[in-house]
Order: structure tokens, then sequence, then C-alpha cells
């Protein structure tokens, strides 16, 4: 898939769907608009929602606290079908194993983008806040190098 194009839908995944996916799905919806339809799934669905990745998207204007995590078997319980995905963007290794396992008979790109767990990477909350904006950086960074420069709030044309 060329860069600067903007699939029409894409999934983000990662181990829990509780921190790295749930990231990238505020992040892109809050960058790219309505220019893809988004969404998020983990190898597991154990976990709500992290604190820490709640707190680092709020400044920047991302909500996650009405996040619901799920897994990849959820997703196509709940009628998502994996094969409907233009793109999926595996955050983690055991995640793209999964994907590719999942998909193997359809006609899909899946992309890793090797991005950090910042969970029990660091001691005290001042620091633990900088590895969750570490984390968060890097998603946002890799999505500007992936999909082009954000297309919402004037800063360029977004998909009807």
């Amino acid at each position: 898939m060329p860069q600067d194009k903007i699939p029409h839908s894409i999934l983000f995944c990662c181990d829990h769907n509780a921190i790295r996916s749930p990231m990238a799905e505020g992040i892109m919806k809050r960058l790219y608009g309505r220019s893809a339809y988004v969404q998020s799934a983990g190898v597991k669905s154990d976990m709500e929602i992290d604190g820490f990745a709640i707190a680092v998207c709020d400044e920047i204007g991302v909500a996650l606290s009405n996040h619901r995590s799920r897994s990849f078997e959820e997703m196509q319980a709940w009628g998502d079908d994996l094969g409907g995905f233009d793109l999926i963007v595996a955050l983690s290794p055991a995640s793209q194993r999964l994907a590719l396992e999942m998909t193997r008979v359809f006609h899909l790109d899946i992309e890793y983008w090797p991005i950090m767990d910042p969970s029990g990477l660091a001691e005290g909350r001042e620091a633990k806040l900088a590895a969750y904006r570490q984390t968060r950086d890097q998603i946002m960074s890799k999505m500007v190098e992936r999909f082009g420069p954000a297309t919402v709030d004037g800063a360029g044309p977004e998909r009807q």
C-alpha cells in the first residue's frame, strides 16, 4: 500500500487492547477524522484501558476513557470481519502473528510497527507518564510517516 495513502478501513492491534492499540485508534481518529473506519483489538481482552494511556492521550485531546477492550475473537463474534479491513497494523509481535494467522485467506495488508510497550518500564508516576508519552509519540510519528500530515483542523482534505 503506498505511503501517504489512507486506507478506507484500519485495524490497530496489540497484546491486550489496553494501551498501544487504543492509543493508535484514538490518535488516528484525532489526526485524520473520518477519512478511515478505525478500530482496535488485542490478542486478549483481559485488561481494562490503562489509566496512564488515558492520561497521556488526554494531553493531546484524545479521549480514551470510554474505550472497552476487545480481542480478535470478540471482534469476529460481534460481526467485525477481519477480512473487511484494508489494513491491519500490528503494534506487538504477538498481535502480528495472530493477525497473519487469522487473515491468511484474505487479501489485505498487514504492517508491523515496533511500538514500545510502556507498562512496567518505570517507577513512580512521572517516570511512568514519560514512558507512556514516548509510546504515544512513537505512534503519532509512525502515523504521520505512514499516512502523511493530519487532515483535520484545516491541515488537509478529509475523505467524505
